[in-house]
């Protein structure tokens, strides 16, 4: 899903995972990492340093959460040890391509299921 052309201020795409990798081990940090670098590779973006990936939590929330600066923005995302949820936000002043990310996405984490919202941002 390619988005129009059209100048916007920014592109938010929201990604809510279920059952992340029910067949194997949950998303560990590297794995979490290197899904990151060729994120920001694969939706032709510049990163901003390395991704910060840092597990904590209280019980029931813990997981990893992905901080990934990029020059044109960010990618976020939480992984819930518990429930095998998943939650990937990309924004990006500059467009990118939707079913690049998803295919990224289900090549590292299996979801189940993958509910998607995508928002065009202008003030």
């Amino acid at each position: 899903m390619n988005q129009s052309t059209e100048a916007y201020w920014g592109y938010h795409l929201i990604l809510d995972l279920t059952e992340c990798n029910q067949n194997s081990r949950y998303p560990n940090k590297e794995k979490i990492y290197q899904f990151a670098k060729q994120l920001v590779r694969d939706i032709d973006m510049v990163a901003y340093g390395e991704p910060q990936v840092i597990h904590f939590g209280p019980d029931g929330k813990q997981g990893y959460t992905l901080v990934q600066l990029i020059e044109t923005s960010n990618i976020i995302g939480h992984f819930n040890d518990d429930t095998g949820e998943g939650y990937l936000d990309v924004f990006s002043c500059k467009i990118f391509d939707v079913d690049v990310v998803k295919k990224l996405v289900t090549e590292y984490f299996q979801p189940k299921k993958i509910r998607t919202t995508y928002l065009i941002r202008q003030a």
